[in-house]
């Protein structure tokens, strides 16, 4: 996994958010349609495309796109 390919599936989560108004800086809380559905759809892609569980608490944490790639990262070691 590399962060472009996690980035493309990231924002395929979304709907109305345009795939390249989303990269690795982006504070996916500060993304208007961010939502707590969103955040159960990147839960649930993370889990099958990666093999990897998170929660809210990682979520929160990561704050970013490239926060959350890390901390999958961390979490398949």
């Amino acid at each position: 996994m590399n962060l472009k390919e996690f980035i493309e599936k990231f924002a395929y989560q979304f709907y109305d958010t345009p795939i390249d108004e989303i990269d690795a800086e982006t504070v996916y809380e500060d993304i208007e349609e961010w939502s707590s559905l969103i955040a159960l759809s990147v839960i649930a892609m993370v889990d099958e495309e990666y093999n990897v569980g998170i929660g809210a608490k990682e979520i929160i944490e990561s704050t970013t796109v490239e926060g959350l790639f890390n901390t999958i990262m961390q979490l398949r070691k």
